[in-house]
């Protein structure tokens, strides 16, 4: 009966599963490999999965949680030629990173680590060294653009110029100038994180109190926004949030104290969660400060951490259709029992996508 079943029914069945069930039911057969592999377009039924690498250092394999079993999976990735380091992702299973080398200027790539694909990016325009980098996505179209803006060239020269990338053409161009003063500040003070709403990419930038840096991709013209309670953040990140219209920023204070607001009206900051007491006093004794936590997010969830062995703190919607959010601790890549690795407690970075199985 299952031969018989029309190609295109079958296929849109797939569509609803999970990526672990879908590869599962990919090696059942060479029809429902087929079938398989055409609904290989991630539902946004399912919250994306964390995929986590090491900050530092070579990287052999990256560490991927499923959020729906809570299991954590261990990809190799000895088929990267190159050492890299995650920025986010732009959609269909795709990591955007940029090349870890003693090549002074900035190349980026795409990969893929569940299909194993790795693809180079041309060179910039202009050779630039520690650019901010943003990227936008065409909501379930395959196209996106990545934004390269400040970095520094020929004698240390701050770089007051954008370029940006578009997947349709496949060449990088000129996108206009910028402030001088941006161009400094998301040179030395801005991680290469960025996050993008309503037609805006955003950067923190750290000099002195915390504050924000927004870019209108229509308009091409700049914005600054202070960061909420600036001057007392020990740590701040930018992160999607439920609303994917907003940005979201998660800060911490001493003592474990958290929050997360959202941007709303323009440059107002909204309040809408906090860690609880005993919650962040635990995860923030481990380190003894917020400096070395680190955050991503989505609509479906947010993950702060610090390291692959130990707990993450996930802000996650309590149910389906639920408005109402909750806390909890999650253990880190250790807590399965699985020794795949000799040291739990380094650094990583993390991503948050859908898993993608087919080229």
């Amino acid at each position: 009966m299952w031969n018989e079943f029309p190609l295109d029914l079958l296929a849109h069945v797939f569509s609803y599963l999970p990526p672990t069930s879908l590869a599962r039911a990919m090696s059942t057969c060479t029809h429902w490999q087929a079938c398989a592999r055409s609904s290989s377009t991630p539902s946004h039924s399912h919250p994306p999965w964390l995929l986590a690498m090491p900050a530092r250092g070579s990287i052999q394999c990256c560490y991927a949680l499923d959020p729906s079993f809570q299991r954590w999976h261990c990809l190799p990735l000895r088929f990267i030629p190159h050492s890299i380091r995650p920025l986010g992702a732009v959609g269909l299973g795709l990591i955007i990173c940029k090349l870890v080398s003693s090549v002074s200027s900035l190349r980026i790539a795409l990969c893929n680590p569940f299909s194993k694909q790795f693809h180079l990016l041309p060179c910039l325009s202009k050779p630039r060294s520690n650019p901010a980098v943003g990227f936008i996505t065409s909501g379930n179209s395959s196209s996106f653009r990545v934004f390269v803006a400040g970095g520094t060239s020929g004698a240390c020269c701050y770089e007051s110029t954008l370029e940006v990338y578009d997947s349709r053409d496949g060449d990088w161009r000129h996108a206009g100038t910028m402030p001088v003063e941006f161009a400094v500040r998301l040179t030395v003070w801005t991680p290469n994180e960025s996050v993008h709403a309503g037609g805006t990419i955003y950067w923190m930038t750290s000099a002195r109190a915390y504050s924000v840096v927004g870019f209108d991709v229509g308009s091409g013209s700049w914005r600054e926004v202070r960061a909420p309670m600036a001057d007392r953040l020990e740590w701040a990140v930018l992160v999607q949030t439920r609303d994917v219209e907003r940005i979201g920023l998660v800060g911490g204070v001493c003592e474990g104290e958290a929050c997360v607001w959202e941007l709303v009206d323009g440059d107002e900051w909204e309040l809408v969660g906090e860690v609880p007491v005993e919650l962040g006093r635990r995860f923030w004794s481990r380190k003894g400060s917020w400096g070395a936590t680190r955050c991503v997010g989505s609509d479906k969830a947010l993950y702060l951490f610090s390291d692959l062995g130990s707990e993450m703190l996930v802000w996650r919607s309590e149910g389906k259709g639920s408005d109402q959010w909750e806390w909890v601790l999650v253990q880190g890549f250790s807590g399965n029992g699985e020794a795949l690795i000799p040291k739990c407690n380094i650094p990583i970075r993390a991503v948050l996508l859908r898993p993608v199985l087919s080229s």
